[in-house]
């Protein structure tokens, strides 16, 4: 389930290109994830990178996950 809702989220991401050459991504609806990179490749890994990083602190502090796709993370405290 983890892996579907990271390439769901990563199937909205939006990339720009900015004034220096480099590009910038993120993904709408997710707050402070985002990626810069040199290439648009390596933008897209950083931003993955980044959304595993932003998935896990999320479930850790128990903040609620967007759903993408109709897909929702929930971390049950009973069990970590």
């Amino acid at each position: 389930m983890l892996t579907e809702y990271i390439q769901a989220a990563l199937r909205q991401a939006n990339y720009e290109i900015l004034e220096d050459g480099t590009f910038y991504g993120y993904v709408p609806g997710m707050k402070g994830l985002y990626a810069n990179a040199s290439t648009l490749e390596a933008c897209r890994e950083e931003l993955k990178e980044s959304l595993e990083e932003w998935i896990v602190l999320g479930l850790q502090l128990g903040h609620t996950l967007p759903v993408i796709d109709g897909i929702t993370l929930l971390f049950n405290k009973d069990v970590a």
